[in-house]
């Protein structure tokens, strides 16, 4: 497990965390971060009154930390709580292909709880958000496949450690403070996928979790509490821990770390579900748009990647009727359904009328998969469907990415719309969440951070 490794692993990021400089983002990682934030912010806007971020409410304290939606401030524990089980409540989040992890929803709650915390200037929040961001990414490529497989949920367990990171570029904590940090964030990581027997909220929280956790290695550390060393690559490390399965590759997370940013590749969802479901929504899409109707159909075989089976397609029966709307966001047959009788598939349409809709049904249930050995899941996301039609014609589309990333970016004007169409899901009004975008655009400023407290509502 340990690749004969001779310098661990926290202090060869630690190294590398330490030297955090803004000269060193480009242009377009800058604007990618804006983006992460903006997208992020619009989402804790949309879920502010569902009931589980208002259950989440209750076991938080009170302070000065915005939990953005929300009029009343909060510890920065809370707050990271909250803004994290929001942002990621629906699924609605950014993704990284090649983990599967959604960045956003764990480093900016982080960043922004420290920001306020120790009223930080915006360019610390820049900081936080762009190497946290990258370490989330890069963590998630060093055992690919392989936490899912053992239970956990990558984004929960690997969030947690880049949130420590992302917390001390912030705070500009030195080599020691930062290497005690991820190895106190170890001890702190957790989130099972068991959500996945029943639909229920665990997964919501598991962003939220992370991103408080971070906070807390990281000021446990500043205080001088001390971490393993060795915690990633340790006989009874991270690693060890949470992807017993597979051998790390530590070259992975390390290759060209600094002078190449692979958050530019991140991906903005189109559709409020799981990220490899997505492209599977855009090929029932585009059968709807070739005439052919529900009735025409007999059969839909989808090839799939075997690392996306256990939660994306079985138990098949359970997954052509899901039991909760959230879980209908894990099935991707239900979502293929809901793409082509609906013809989208956004926050509203994951809903109880939906699950109960008989036509959504009838379509889920026309759908099955076979496994594709060289499908190329987590590298790369991609979409297929073979339907049988009564007239005996076999109509086959494929879709060989996923909509959002760097082979169909979303454009900075519909990453706009759908901040606002997630602002007015919420409950504000079109003008407040055109007020709230600039605000959520300019947190990057000298005394952007100060600004937060403007998105309390």
């Amino acid at each position: 497990m340990t690749q004969n490794i001779t310098t661990p692993i926290a202090e060869t990021l630690a190294d590398w965390l330490v030297d955090a400089d803004l000269a060193k983002l480009s242009p377009g990682t800058i604007e990618m971060c804006r983006r992460i934030v903006l997208d992020v912010a619009g989402l804790c806007i949309a879920a502010r009154k569902e009931v589980y971020v208002e259950a989440t409410l209750g076991a938080s304290g009170p302070g000065d930390a915005t939990a953005i939606g929300h009029a009343r401030g909060f510890d920065p524990f809370s707050a990271a709580l909250i803004n994290g089980t929001a942002a990621h409540g629906e699924d609605y989040d950014d993704t990284f292909e090649g983990g599967p992890v959604h960045s956003g929803a764990v480093i900016v709650p982080a960043a922004m709880a420290i920001c306020e915390m120790e009223n930080l200037p915006g360019e610390r929040m820049l900081l936080a958000t762009a190497y946290g961001s990258e370490l989330l990414c890069r963590l998630s490529l060093v055992t690919p496949k392989a936490i899912h497989k053992a239970g956990f949920h990558p984004t929960a367990v690997i969030g947690t450690m880049a949130a420590a990171g992302a917390v001390a570029v912030a705070l500009g904590l030195n080599r020691q403070q930062i290497v005690s940090a991820l190895g106190i964030a170890g001890s702190m990581a957790s989130g099972i996928i068991e959500y996945l027997a029943e639909g229920t909220w665990t997964k919501r929280m598991h962003a939220g979790w992370a991103a408080q956790s971070g906070l807390r290695a990281a000021l446990m550390a500043r205080g001088g509490f001390l971490g393993p060393r060795t915690v990633f690559e340790g006989t009874h490390g991270f690693f060890h821990a949470f992807a017993p399965s597979r051998k790390p590759a530590f070259d992975l997370l390390l290759a060209d770390l600094g002078t190449r940013w692979v958050i530019d590749d991140i991906v903005f969802k189109p559709y409020a579900c799981g990220t490899m479901t997505q492209p599977f929504i855009d090929c029932a899409l585009a059968l709807a748009k070739q005439g052919v109707s529900a009735d025409d159909i007999v059969s839909i075989t989808c090839d799939v990647g075997e690392g996306t089976v256990h939660r994306l397609w079985e138990p098949l029966a359970v997954k052509h009727r899901p039991q909760t709307p959230y879980a209908a966001k894990f099935s991707t047959p239900f979502c293929m359904a809901l793409g082509f009788i609906k013809g989208k598939a956004g926050l509203g349409e994951f809903s109880e009328e939906s699950i109960n809709d008989p036509a959504v049904r009838a379509f889920a249930a026309k759908v099955s998969y076979i496994v594709n050995p060289a499908d190329p899941y987590p590298d790369q996301f991609i979409g297929h469907l073979r339907a049988t039609l009564k007239s005996g014609e076999v109509r086959e589309l494929r879709q060989g990415y996923m909509r959002g990333g760097i082979h169909a970016p979303m454009s900075l004007e519909e990453l706009e719309g759908k901040f606002v169409d997630n602002a007015i899901y919420g409950g504000w009004a079109a003008a407040d969440a055109d007020v709230a975008r600039g605000v959520v655009t300019g947190l990057f400023d000298a005394n952007g951070p100060k600004r937060l407290r403007d998105l309390r509502h």
